[in-house]
């Protein structure tokens, strides 16, 4: 019984891990990359 716990506790935090890598992986390069666009697009309405 006390494997099975452990591998649903480990099987969760592998999911977490996954999810976590997926939502934050290559953010500030995206975000950096809109900033650019905004300030294009400000001096082009200008």
């Amino acid at each position: 019984m006390l494997l099975i716990l452990l591998e649903a506790l480990g099987a969760g935090c592998i999911l977490v891990v996954i999810v976590w890598w997926t939502m934050f992986s290559g953010r500030a390069e995206t975000e950096a990359e809109h900033a650019a666009a905004r300030q294009e697009a400000e001096k082009s309405a200008d």
